[in-house]
């Protein structure tokens, strides 16, 4: 099955495809592992400085071989990427889908530039025989995946920041994008004291006026509860990449704190990934509960 075809599946059963952002080695066979062992389809993740530091090709070419070697339905996102460039780029790479934030930008430029990207998706697929989803986002929440002291300055949750339903409509309409990540009550990164409620209400008014599987983004810190509400309200892919970032780091630490001595990074690392694993797991198990 195409991502596209798991993505509408997904919507219609009312469940999500995990999407799990990576930045080492450790990160892609940590979503490998934990997808390949409760048989569900993942989307590996690469923001614009991810993948510069793994390598754009390098990282497409590795998914592709786990994918024909395993068998398993794992795909490869260009996360929050802010110019048709740098989309033209992931989509020569071989990535099966590509975000174009321009969620900054004013409506008619942003509606602008998805277009432009849609275009080339399209043009490219046809030309290759492939088939590649490119998402839009429409509502600012922060790029920060770390854990933050407060709500990032312009991202403040209430009904005036969300998205608008009438907005997702245009711009659905008007850029042709395959998916939509919308502004409700998500915020990237993770609050000290607790992130802001989702609101699933709000969800399902873009669901249904976009007519797009929607993407749920920054989904750590939220409740499994609000995640799950927002499945049903529309919503077909969930992000996660700051709660892997902190498993990775709290594993690497245990293990380099109980044996100072140890310099086989393959050895110290192990514990980082099974952390990273074992978050992924339960993720999954929430998004298709």
């Amino acid at each position: 099955m195409t991502l596209r075809e798991h993505v509408n599946q997904a919507l219609e059963n009312r469940v999500a495809v995990g999407h799990f952002n990576v930045s080492t080695m450790d990160g892609v066979w940590a979503i490998a592992d934990a997808a390949r062992g409760l048989d569900l389809p993942v989307i590996v993740g690469v923001s614009e400085g991810e993948r510069d530091y793994l390598g754009v090709r390098q990282i497409a070419a590795v998914i592709r071989s786990i994918r024909k070697e395993r068998g398993q339905n794992i795909f490869l996102n260009a996360d929050h990427t802010y110019s048709f460039e740098r989309v033209k780029e992931a989509i020569d790479a071989g990535f099966d889908s590509v975000i174009f934030d321009g969620a900054q930008l004013p409506l008619g430029e942003n509606i602008q530039i998805a277009k432009k990207c849609v275009e080339y998706a399209r043009e490219y697929s046809g030309r290759n025989g492939v088939d590649i989803m490119i998402e839009g986002e429409l509502g600012y929440i922060g790029k920060s995946s770390e854990v933050l002291d407060a709500v990032p300055p312009g991202a403040i949750v209430g009904d005036s920041s969300m998205t608008k339903p009438e907005d997702a409509e245009r711009f659905a309409k008007d850029s042709g994008v395959d998916m939509l990540a919308p502004a409700v009550g998500n915020i990237h990164g993770v609050i000290r004291g607790g992130d802001p409620a989702l609101n699933p209400k709000r969800a399902k008014e873009i669901a249904e006026a976009a007519g797009l599987p929607l993407v749920l983004h920054g989904a750590s810190g939220n409740t499994a509860e609000e995640v799950r509400k927002c499945i049903k309200a529309g919503v077909a892919i969930v992000h996660v990449n700051t709660e892997l970032r902190m498993a990775y780091r709290s594993g690497l630490v245990k293990s380099l704190s109980e044996d100072p001595e140890e310099v086989a990074p393959y050895k110290y690392m192990k514990p980082a990934k099974l952390a990273m694993q074992k978050v992924i797991e339960e993720k999954l198990k929430v998004f298709n509960g």
